[in-house]
C-alpha cells in the first residue's frame, strides 16, 4: 500500500488485510511503502502489523515500484491505504493467480462505486475515456485501466521495467503486460468513498493528463503514423485534383491558396510517417516497446541506399517542376506570371523537394540508430591489478631468494 499522510485509515486497511491472511490460510505480509508521511501513519502501521518500507522519491508510481521490489512474497496486490478498496475480498485476485494469470486487474464499474465514492467526473468522463483510449491504442480488453485495487506475479511484473514516477504508473503496468503479451484478467471489485476527511492527492487535469500523455508516447501508431497517413492522403488527393485547375464544390472555388494547403499537409504528413517509423525503432532497440515484426521487415528492404534512390528520384521530380516553371517564366520574357498558372508548377515542384530531403535525412538516421556498439571485453579493475602487481612481486622475491641460495652454495 502506497502511504502519504494515512493516519486516519492505514491501521485499519492493515488490519483488514492481516485478517484476510488468517481467514484463508495465507503466508503473507503487509507492506507500507511510505513516501514522506509526516503524520504518524508509519507507526499506526508498525502497530498494525505492517512492515513499513521509506521510499524516498515522491510520486504515486514511485512509492509503489519501491514497495513492490521490498515484497517478499510470490505474489503482490496493491491497493491504496485510504480504505476505499476492500482487502478482505482478496481472494478472486488469488484464485486467478493461482491459475495462471500474471495480472488480475479490479474492475470497478462492474464490482460497483458506491455514491460518493468517485466524482462524476472520473465516473463517467475521465476513467471511461481514458480506459477506451487504451483498448483502443493497445488492443487490451482491460475495461478499467486505472482500477488501484489488481494482484500480480511479482516476477512478472518486475522483468517489465516500469519507469513512471506519478499516477500515471497504473496505465504504465497494463500498457506494458498487454505489449507482452501477458496472462491479464479482470474480476469485479467495489470502491466505497474512501475514510479520510482530507482532499486525495489525486489532481483531475494534471493527472488525468499525464495518463493520456503516457497512452500516446506509448503508441506511435496513434501518435505519428494514423495522422500522417491521414495528412498525406487529403494533401494527395487534393493536391492532384488542384494542380490541373480550380475545383468547385457547388459555389465554393478551391484554388492555388487551398493548393499551398494541400501542400503543407502533404509535408507535415509525411513528417509524421517518418517521426512514426523512427520513434518505433528507437522504441524497439532500447526496450521501450517489444519487437515488431511488420517494423523489422519493412527496414531490412528498406535499406539507407533505396532510401537515398527514393529521395534522390524525388528531388529529381521537384527539380525537374522548377526547371519546367523557369522555362514558362522565360516564355513571358521573365515578367510578371499570373500566380493561378505559375503555383500549380512551383508549389508541386518545392513540396517534392522537401519531402526528397526529409526522406534522404531519415534513412541517414536509421542507419544511425542501426550502429551497434561495439561490445569491449571487460577492463581489468583497479584491484584486479593491484593483486596480479602483488603476485608478480611475490614471484620476483621468491626467484631473488633462490638466487642468493644458489650463490651460498
Amino acid at each position: 500500500m502506497p502511504c502519504l499522510n494515512e493516519a486516519e485509515t492505514v491501521a485499519t486497511c492493515v488490519r483488514k488485510t492481516i485478517g484476510f491472511f488468517a481467514e484463508h490460510g495465507i503466508d503473507g505480509e503487509v507492506v507500507i511503502a511510505d513516501n514522506g508521511s509526516t503524520d504518524g501513519s508509519q507507526q499506526l502501521a508498525r502497530d498494525a502489523g505492517a512492515r513499513v518500507v521509506p521510499i524516498s522519491e515522491r510520486g504515486y508510481g514511485n512509492a509503489l515500484m519501491g514497495g513492490i521490489r521490498a515484497a517478499r512474497g510470490k505474489y503482490v496486490a496493491m491497493g491504496d491505504a485510504d480504505d476505499s478498496y476492500d482487502f478482505t475480498t482478496l481472494l478472486p485476485f488469488l484464485e486467478e493467480l493461482r491459475n495462471g494469470a500474471d495480472l488480475v486487474m479490479g474492475n470497478r464499474f462492474k464490482g460497483g462505486i458506491a455514491p460518493g465514492a468517485m466524482p462524476a467526473l472520473h465516473r463517467y468522463l475521465g476513467n471511461p475515456a481514458l480506459s477506451f483510449v487504451g483498448r483502443l491504442f493497445f488492443r487490451s480488453k482491460i475495461g478499467d485501466f486505472h482500477c488501484g485495487l489488481r494482484a500480480f506475479r511479482k516476477d512478472s511484473i518486475m522483468r517489465l521495467g516500469l519507469q513512471t514516477g506519478g499516477m500515471e504508473f497504473a496505465s504504465e503496468m497494463v500498457v506494458k503486460s498487454t505489449l507482452a503479451k501477458y496472462d491479464i484478467r479482470e474480476v469485479p471489485t467495489t470502491l466505497s468513498p474512501d475514510g479520510r476527511s482530507r482532499a486525495p492527492h489525486l489532481n483531475t487535469w494534471r493527472d488525468g493528463w499525464r495518463h493520456l500523455r503516457f497512452l500516446m508516447l506509448y503508441s506511435p501508431r496513434w501518435l505519428f503514423l494514423i495522422p500522417g497517413l491521414l495528412l498525406m492522403a487529403l494533401g494527395l488527393v487534393s493536391g492532384i485534383a488542384l494542380s490541373f485547375g480550380p475545383v468547385r464544390v457547388g459555389e465554393v472555388a478551391f484554388d492555388v491558396d487551398t493548393l499551398i494547403g494541400a501542400a503543407a499537409a502533404m509535408i507535415i504528413g509525411f513528417q509524421s510517417v517518418v517521426f512514426a517509423l523512427l520513434t518505433k525503432v528507437y522504441a524497439m532497440q532500447e526496450g521501450f516497446l517489444p519487437s515488431d515484426t511488420r517494423v523489422q521487415k519493412i527496414f531490412g528492404f528498406w535499406s539507407m541506399e533505396r532510401g537515398l534512390i527514393f529521395g534522390g528520384l524525388l528531388a529529381l521530380a521537384g527539380f525537374g517542376g522548377l526547371i519546367a516553371s523557369l522555362l514558362h517564366w522565360r516564355i513571358n520574357n521573365f515578367g510578371e506570371l499570373d500566380p493561378r498558372e505559375s503555383l500549380r508548377l512551383v508549389v508541386p515542384s518545392a513540396t517534392a523537394l522537401v519531402m526528397s530531403l526529409q526522406a534522404v535525412f531519415a534513412c541517414l538516421f536509421v542507419s544511425i540508430l542501426g550502429i551497434r556498439r561495439r561490445q569491449h571485453p571487460p577492463l581489468v579493475t583497479d584491484a584486479a591489478e593491484e593483486a596480479a602487481q602483488v603476485v608478480d612481486e611475490a614471484a620476483d622475491k621468491v626467484a631473488a631468494e633462490r638466487a642468493e641460495e644458489r650463490a651460498e652454495r
